[in-house]
């Protein structure tokens, strides 16, 4: 258990009166630290992160998000503990408090009211500290979120600035660190001659002056302070800068927590409208050179040349007439085949999928889409059929391999699917709420791999030697695991990768290098793991990720609301002794 030191600046009770406040399940949502500038407001926020954020704390203590501004108080920036790794300079910006707290906590939220409705969705308790608030556009955030019962908001803002005034007005809970009652009187005076024994250090002029780069230039933006891009262009309403500004601002929560120029300029250019100035393009392509991955082509909702297929909830890599392509699925049931060498859409279902959450494509062109509703329904409308001729065509009018697949799957439902094919119809992996994978077709058998649903679902041919192989069966769950099993056997002990975030989608292929897996995360992190080339990149695009594809030239599709990329990793970027897989036993 933590042990909780005493705090500086003599605040012994606010500090006791803070802890009360956050143990109080009457209290407002709001606690707000005020008081004129040096009474020890920053001191106390300080204190009360560095303990709330070590891992040992007691959940009812725990901090779980710190948005510091731009140029924090010394005090508060060395105190973050470890909340202080990735970006948490969030500046007086509402979309820089919104991506800081977002990253920390595991989420990917674009703008104010994402934030608010994936925090209403999690019944999780959320304790967020915010200093040095003094934007009233911040403060009005800050009362956003402190409307949410389960979240605890502690914000720090100096009597009479516009944000105290907006915030006071608020139900909350106010610490005026100003008021006797909240400090221990000698401790205090100690401490104030202690700061002003301290001598002051000169001002560090920066080169730039604090000053945002030339918001025009994509060089100069992806080399600069990513907050203070992000305030400028928060401002700015008026100009587009030839598209930078719509582009940074769809994908800012990777921009501001990607420290490398380079990959930033990647992940702006993913984002980037054809509707940009053309330059704009060539000078991101040439700036992330250095990153980890080639962007092939992307498409960004509003493109007309070719035109935006529309947003991702579903895709999956074509086989048969459908090779060469990766058929999609938007929240309106669309399904459409588009091209992998350069997205040009190679035609449509006729009919609607509603509600589409995953799809798997058969090596005869069917697709098979499971809705959100469990339910999994064949579309045939690209199949191949081979017809006999004379007499053998008349004999051979019992069900085909589809219709028998179909046969075991009817009446069946699932939260994710897979199809792995064989000498008949093949197998179809379903996952269920309750963590189990269930096989169906010329397999059957089922393992609980989860604590909790499965989200998704993909599958590898593994050979066994002597002309033998067996489908190996990845799942991704809630749970934040990635685990592998082989039909006829017992799960592998171990996930094959764990993070603390949830499996959103993966896919599996055998590439040049190997076998390989892409996994995308809740986070909004898409990660690409060689099992025996020894690659493992990541990359994060910035908008929320739907579904992820990958084909056997080991290029990845990543579909979303707002855009569609299609990324290949840097072959120079594998290396020996990288992750392994552990054996099938």
């Amino acid at each position: 258990m933590t042990r909780w030191e005493r705090p500086a600046a003599g605040r012994e009770p606010a500090a006791a009166a803070l802890l009360g406040w956050l143990a109080d399940p009457q209290a407002p949502g709001l606690c707000l630290v005020s008081g004129s500038q040096g009474c020890g407001k920053s001191e106390l926020l300080a204190w009360f992160v560095r303990h709330g954020s070590r891992s040992d704390v007691v959940p009812e203590r725990a901090v779980h998000a710190v948005a510091l501004p731009a140029e924090p108080e010394p005090a508060v920036a060395v105190s973050a503990g470890p909340l202080a790794a990735g970006a948490l300079t969030a500046g007086q910006s509402v979309l820089g408090a919104v991506w800081a707290i977002a990253d920390q906590l595991g989420i990917v939220a674009r703008a104010p009211g994402e934030l608010v409705a994936a925090l209403e969705r999690d019944a999780r308790r959320t304790v967020i500290v915010l200093p040095d608030v003094h934007d009233a556009d911040v403060a009005g955030f800050v009362i956003s979120l402190a409307g949410l019962p389960q979240v605890r908001l502690i914000a720090e803002a100096r009597s009479g600035s516009p944000a105290h005034r907006l915030l006071s007005g608020s139900p909350c809970a106010e610490l005026d660190l100003d008021r006797a009652q909240w400090r221990d009187e000698e401790r205090f005076a100690l401490w104030r001659e202690a700061v002003a024994r301290t001598p002051r250090e000169a001002p560090q002029h920066r080169s730039d002056d604090g000053a945002a780069p030339d918001l025009s230039d994509p060089v100069a933006v992806c080399e600069a302070d990513p907050w203070k891009v992000t305030a400028a262009y928060e401002r700015d309403t008026g100009q587009e800068h030839g598209g930078l500004r719509a582009a940074w601002l769809r994908a800012g929560q990777a921009l501001c927590a990607e420290p490398r120029p380079a990959t930033r300029a990647l992940t702006l250019l993913g984002v980037l409208g054809d509707g940009a100035d053309p330059r704009i393009a060539v000078a991101l392509h040439e700036a992330a050179a250095g990153a980890d991955w080639r962007m092939l082509w992307r498409r960004v909702r509003g493109d007309v040349t070719p035109p935006w297929s529309g947003p991702v909830t579903a895709a999956a890599v074509g086989q048969g007439p459908l090779a060469g392509s990766v058929v999609l699925a938007d929240a309106h049931g669309v399904v459409q085949a588009v091209s992998l060498d350069g997205a040009a859409t190679r035609g449509r279902l006729p009919e609607l999928c509603p509600d589409p959450l995953t799809a798997s494509v058969l090596p005869d062109g069917t697709v098979l889409v499971l809705d959100d509703g469990g339910r999994v329904t064949a579309h045939s409308g690209w199949a191949t059929r081979s017809a006999g001729s004379g007499l053998a065509g008349l004999l051979a009018d019992g069900p085909g391999d589809t219709e028998r697949l179909l046969d075991a799957l009817r009446g069946q439902r699932g939260t994710a699917l897979a199809h792995a094919a064989g000498p008949g119809p093949g197998t179809v992996a379903l996952g269920g709420a309750d963590g189990t994978v269930r096989l169906l077709g010329d397999v059957t058998d089922a393992a609980t791999l989860h604590n909790g649903p499965v989200r998704a679902l993909a599958v590898l041919d593994v050979p066994l030697g002597d002309g033998v192989s067996t489908p190996l069966f990845y799942s991704g769950g809630t749970d934040g695991a990635v685990r592998a099993w082989a039909p006829g056997s017992a799960p592998m002990a171990a996930p094959v990768l764990r993070r603390s975030s949830p499996v959103v989608c993966l896919d599996a292929a055998v590439t040049a290098g190997g076998a390989t897996l892409v996994v995308a995360w809740g986070d909004g992190l898409v990660e690409y793991v060689g099992w025996d080339s020894g690659v493992q990149q990541t990359f994060r695009p910035g908008p929320p990720v739907r579904a992820v594809a990958l084909d056997g030239a080991g290029r990845v599709v990543i579909g979303m609301d707002e855009a569609l990329t299609c990324l290949v990793p840097r072959q120079e970027r594998f290396h020996e002794g990288g992750p392994q897989q552990p054996p099938l036993s």
